[in-house]
């Protein structure tokens, strides 16, 4: 018997546990492969970069160098933040400037981070309630199993098994969605461990750069 014919003959909640497992793994390999790309790339861009930016002359200069490096702007936020005048006389304009590069360094660092993280929340979603949405299909898939086999009156273990074992189809679909995702997770969020670090490190050594810069004479 195929999937198709077990779908088929399932009833409302058997096809909507399928359905639901189905879209569950479409969107957690859509999120795989995405992310994939983008942390492959984002981490070769971030080493550049910053290479560019400490070989550069002036800040100017790095903002130049860095549109050709930094494709996915994952630097360039931090260093264009570093450059918007703050309205005196607001709340933001007050305090040292140290202050103010803190705040503004660590807004930037926040968006840039989000980007990074986006999509983690769906695979951990997927990881840990795909194996029990393919457990709820597998106890409704048993439970009419059952109800149909006591209603023939005769009870062998070849009628037994061969429902049984359809229902069960439900707990390894659930499985198959859920490893995936799960290792993707854990290799994805260490890619981008890496990459928040290169970019806090950055982040601080840019907000002492301008500083020291401020102070001279």
């Amino acid at each position: 018997m195929t999937l198709l014919q077990l779908f088929l003959q399932g009833d409302l909640i058997s096809r909507t546990v399928a359905l639901l497992l189905l879209a569950m793994s479409v969107a957690s390999w859509v999120v795989i492969l995405w992310k994939a790309w983008l942390l492959r790339g984002a981490r070769g861009d971030v080493d550049r970069s910053i290479r560019a930016f400490w070989q550069a002359a002036s800040i100017a200069d790095a903002q130049l160098k860095l549109q050709a490096f930094d494709r996915f702007r994952l630097v360039l936020p931090m260093l264009d933040a570093t450059q918007i005048v703050v309205p005196q006389g607001t709340l933001a304009g007050t305090g040292d400037r140290a202050q103010q590069l803190t705040r503004v360094l660590r807004d930037a660092l926040h968006l840039i981070l989000a980007k990074l993280q986006y999509g983690q929340v769906l695979l951990a979603t997927v990881g840990s309630t795909a194996p029990f949405v393919g457990l709820l299909g597998t106890v409704w898939g048993i439970y009419h199993a059952l109800m149909s086999i006591a209603g023939e009156g005769q009870i062998t273990i070849d009628k037994v098994a061969g429902p049984v074992g359809e229902a069960l189809i439900m707990t390894a679909a659930g499985l198959t969605v859920a490893i995936p995702a799960v290792l993707a997770y854990n290799v994805l969020g260490r890619s981008v461990a890496r990459i928040e670090a290169d970019l806090e490190g950055f982040a601080r050594d840019l907000r002492e750069l301008l500083l020291t810069a401020g102070e001279r004479p």
